[in-house]
């Protein structure tokens, strides 16, 4: 039997056959990102990679990760030799998120694919208008929205805005992230309809002296 880490491997191999040019063709990526998702035992290759982890594997990987105020973001595999990197995504109760994230229309700084890997959630997809002079969201509009259950895969451009207003409890997602393709993402919250700029916290250093 392969290794756990296999299945990471696996993936990596995949898309690396497509080069550095591989955010420039993010289809691609989604071809690829389908086909290895596409395999009935991959949450138990998930949880045997976890569960294989060294002690130090695991505190690599817990630094690199991050929580959100809908889900907690669990960096997998990222390696500045490659043009992606591989993350689990684990929903938060309902009861227990906080507006302004996943639940917000949003787009973000990178492409990405994903897969359902338990439970499930409602997908929004949406038209933005952007503000010629603030350069922030001024309406949306509604594309289409589908419920996404176990198995479901699918990729999304950094242009293009989403939400997810409802999660399953227990909803597992798996993800491939391009490296960052531009500076900054913006969100809209529906309900108050104020938008906001992101800038990373990476991006910010060369700020920070001047603000002291």
């Amino acid at each position: 039997m392969p290794p756990p880490a296999c299945v990471l491997a696996d993936l990596a191999e995949r898309l690396s056959t497509e080069g550095p040019t591989l955010p420039r063709q993010w289809g691609l990526a989604g071809k690829h990102f389908r086909e290895w998702a596409d395999q009935p035992d991959l949450r138990e290759k998930l949880r045997a990679f976890l569960i294989g982890l060294s002690p130090e594997i695991s505190t690599a990987l817990i630094s690199r990760s991050r929580e959100t105020t809908t889900h907690y973001a669990w960096c997998l595999r990222d390696r500045s030799s490659e043009p992606f990197s591989f993350w689990l995504h684990q929903y938060k109760p309902q009861h227990d998120w906080r507006r302004g994230y996943a639940d917000s229309v949003h787009n973000h700084r990178y492409h990405f694919c994903t897969t359902l890997l338990r439970g499930g959630y409602t997908h929004e997809r949406y038209r933005a208008a952007i503000d010629p002079e603030t350069r922030l969201i001024s309406s949306v509009e509604l594309i289409r929205s589908a419920n996404c259950t176990t198995g479901n895969s699918g990729h999304l451009w950094c242009h293009e805005f989403h939400r997810i207003p409802h999660a399953e409890d227990g909803t597992l997602t798996f993800l491939v992230k391009s490296r960052a393709m531009r500076e900054s993402s913006l969100s809209f919250d529906p309900a108050t309809r104020a938008s906001q700029r992101h800038v990373p916290v990476e991006s910010r250093l060369d700020t920070l002296a001047s603000a002291l």
